[in-house]
């Protein structure tokens, strides 16, 4: 029976997930491997009937380009108990890749220790995945995918904040990102955004609802000083895992909950409860601004890989060849913005609890101190006599008053 390579993908889509398969497996057929895609990640993986993909060189050839994934992925996250190693045996794994995030990089964590625990003798090799750029990878390396997403969100918001200027409106954006703000730092910065939320920025404060309403409305008095209006906002949805039950309950907005009694924030339009919020605010303000609500989520995952991605995610699969055959295992394949490829061993970035910790953005790095002590537009102590046309106490409008900074 030949060797063969097992390929598996988890958590959500991102593009260039088809270019990663592609080169993978090119470069193992290529010195005689047999190449096996699993659907339905992990699920599929220790699933008793498994639904698998032969990769043969047409396939491979075939999906490069595309957007999506040609394995279907699955967010299931097995139980220590469910692990076997049945499906390595049975079909003489050499090599599991894994290809996602950080939740599939702590269960690939966790197989790797189960394999060695067991004496098999199988390496495992992580590519990181995310358009959420949260993956601890080395600094200014991102996560595959980021890139083209930001650049689908950036074409989008662009026609948005086009639409704000035509029809003198304000639109409030909503950007993925659970726990970071990478995307909706990179997507406003990139097109001047007026006001960007991050839950990074609230590092001396609590995150709350009232504050980043404050902030958004900071923004439109300030472009109302400057005679401007219409504007955007846009806020990453990371604010919300910083946030209690409680105070998600209290903001008015109606939920459905979970087994749990949490609320289900998946099925709510993030952009629609900032968006409400703010409506609300302005009324009780007497300001007259309409504004949209506007998501970018599921828009951005499954688009065809940019330029970067395209080359990054080749690079990214024959670094997973160069590993296996250094006998590196349990590690994450990283690229450098030169394509000299290294591992980063999963335990090396694991927590107490063996998850792998997030990226968040650094708010001392050069680009979010220069975006955000000159990107932004809200009103400031040189403002405050004009913004008192707008507001009684300019004051709690100031950003720097805002975060404490």
């Amino acid at each position: 029976m030949k060797d063969s390579v097992a390929i598996l993908c988890g958590g959500g889509p991102a593009p260039g997930i088809n270019s990663v398969i592609s080169s993978v497996a090119l470069v193992f057929l290529k010195s005689g491997y047999r190449v096996i895609g699993i659907h339905e990640g992990y699920k599929g993986l220790f699933a008793d009937h498994p639904k698998i993909q032969e990769i043969d060189f047409h396939f491979a050839d075939d999906i490069h380009k595309r957007g999506g994934s040609a394995l279907q992925m699955s967010r299931h996250k097995p139980k220590d108990s469910e692990f076997n190693t049945r499906f390595f045996t049975e079909n003489n794994v050499q090599l599991l890749v894994t290809i996602g995030g950080d939740d599939t990089a702590s269960t690939a964590n966790r197989i790797s220790k189960f394999l060695i625990e067991h004496e098999i003798s199988i390496q495992n090799i992580h590519v990181p995945k995310t358009i959420d750029n949260d993956l601890p990878l080395p600094e200014d390396t991102p996560t595959f995918g980021y890139q083209s997403a930001k650049q689908e969100g950036v074409r989008i918001a662009q026609t948005i904040y086009e639409d704000a200027r035509t029809s003198g409106n304000w639109f409030v954006i909503s950007a993925m990102g659970r726990e970071a703000g990478h995307l909706a730092f990179g997507i406003g910065a990139a097109i001047h955004i007026p006001m960007i939320v991050i839950p990074e920025m609230f590092n001396k404060t609590e995150i709350t609802f009232d504050r980043i309403i404050r902030l958004i409305i900071s923004a439109i008095v300030k472009r109302k000083i400057l005679g401007i209006d219409y504007g955007a906002a846009i806020v990453s949805e990371g604010v919300f895992h910083f946030m209690s039950d409680e105070q998600i309950e209290n903001s008015g907005i109606n939920f459905t909950y979970d087994d749990h009694g949490h609320p289900e924030l998946g099925n709510v339009s993030k952009a629609h409860i900032f968006n409400i919020l703010l409506q609300k605010k302005l009324k009780d303000l007497g300001i007259k601004v309409k504004s949209r609500p506007v998501e970018l989520g599921y828009e951005l995952r499954c688009v065809q890989p940019g330029a970067y991605d395209l080359l990054y995610c080749g690079l990214l699969g024959y670094g997973v060849k160069k590993l296996f055959d250094e006998g590196r295992t349990g590690c994450m394949v990283t690229a450098s913005p030169s394509g000299k490829i290294s591992p980063l061993y999963l335990e090396d970035v694991e927590d107490e609890h063996g998850k792998i910790k997030p990226r968040l953005v650094n708010m001392e790095g050069a680009k979010p101190k220069l975006i955000f002590e000159h990107g932004l537009q809200f009103i400031e102590p040189g403002d405050y006599e004009e913004a008192k046309a707008y507001l009684d106490d300019p004051k709690q409008y100031d950003l720097r008053e805002i975060l404490n900074w």
